[in-house]
């Protein structure tokens, strides 16, 4: 019998449901943002909040590489000394809250 590996690939959406719910369990408030027609450019995937800290959450599949648009509302959000992650998996967004 030949037993053949298989690489389990986690989607974009399998890492927000992921972050959705680790953030349910540690009672952060938090909701995502809507992409569409007349958003900000760049904006992150969620925004959550506990104790004072906010954090602007862009969600993308392991590997995945931000848009210019991105790559510049994580510049200005840095500048004003906010908190903004791009997490790629559950575990990156476990070092950041615990």
């Amino acid at each position: 019998m030949i037993l053949k590996r298989f690489k389990f690939k986690l989607s974009e959406n399998d890492i927000k449901t992921q972050v959705k719910q680790y953030l349910d369990l540690r009672g952060w408030y938090h909701f995502p943002i809507l992409q569409g027609l007349g958003s900000f450019d760049g904006i992150p995937d969620r925004i959550a909040i506990k104790n004072g800290r906010t954090l602007y959450l862009e969600i993308k599949k392991p590997g995945g590489k931000q848009s210019p648009g991105q790559v510049d509302f994580e510049r200005n959000i840095k500048f004003q000394k906010g908190e903004y992650y791009l997490i790629d998996d559950l575990d990156s967004l476990i070092k950041i809250i615990g």
